[in-house]
């Protein structure tokens, strides 16, 4: 089950952090360095501090690097064994595409879980819940800056969007034990609301790094009493730490710092 291999990885790195992999090409060229051997190096360099990592499928498709995508996937099964693999695609349709989208997930690239997007209703996540053994991690409150133009709308209930969704996921959408939420480190006072809605239910928080994410806030509000059930999200500040030669290294660093300073904040 993927939240309950993802917890045991959280616990023998003792480390909350899943590193993104949100390959550039304008990067790679100022680097000289080619995908392949880009995404080999991060990965190995940062593996020690993640809890999981987080290809971005659009930045390989935008490359016609779908390839790329499977192979870093199996790279990652194969030497890093121990460290789940979100697919974040984002992906929200119909029955019958989702369950493309979940076969592509699943199937084609091998992904431990995926991201998904909740917008049309409950039904359009089965084809991914369904999948037992497999993460499904859903759009809540995300962290761009407007998202609040729909995901705050009041109902007639009096609840906002975002907490409706929440609720949704803990009491209709969690039936297989493997529904997660996206909530932004950006917005750490609907993160709390959320947490007091779901309980236990982890949670995954991007925001941090690049986004300006307040770290501590955002542990305050989301960190389960037994010090888990957030998974911080860190991408650019990571995998960009470094411009030249010793982008790997200087990686290794930016991961192992952020893992540090999550640990003296939760105490760990």
């Amino acid at each position: 089950m993927f939240i309950r291999r993802l917890e045991q990885r959280q616990l023998k790195a003792n480390s909350l952090l899943c590193v993104g992999l949100d390959p550039q090409p304008d990067k790679l060229a100022a680097l000289g360095v080619d995908l392949a051997t880009w995404l080999k190096a991060i990965v190995d360099a940062t593996a020690e501090h993640a809890c999981a990592f987080k290809p971005q499928i659009a930045h390989f498709s935008a490359m016609a690097a779908e390839q790329h995508l499977a192979d870093i996937i199996q790279y990652i099964h194969r030497n890093h064994p121990d460290i789940p693999v979100i697919l974040d695609s984002k992906r929200g349709d119909i029955g019958s595409t989702a369950e493309r989208y979940a076969e592509e997930a699943f199937k084609r690239y091998r992904a431990d879980a995926l991201t998904a997007n909740p917008y049309l209703g409950g039904d359009t996540l089965t084809p991914y819940t369904q999948y037992r053994d497999k993460g499904v991690v859903v759009l809540c409150k995300t962290s761009n800056p407007q998202s609040g133009q729909l995901q705050d709308l009041v109902l007639q209930s009096g609840q906002a969007l975002f907490l409706h969704v929440a609720k949704l996921a803990a009491e209709q959408w969690n039936n297989n034990n493997n529904v997660m939420l996206v909530v932004g480190a950006t917005y750490p006072e609907q993160l709390k609301a959320i947490r007091e809605q779901v309980g236990d239910m982890p949670l995954l928080i991007p925001g941090i790094g690049a986004q300006g994410g307040d770290l501590a806030a955002t542990l305050n509000a989301g960190l389960r009493a037994d010090g888990l059930g957030l998974m911080i999200s860190a991408s650019r500040s990571i995998i960009y730490a470094g411009n030249d030669a010793d982008y790997a290294q200087k990686a290794a660093l930016a991961a192992k710092q952020l893992t540090t300073d999550i640990n003296q904040l939760r105490d760990y």
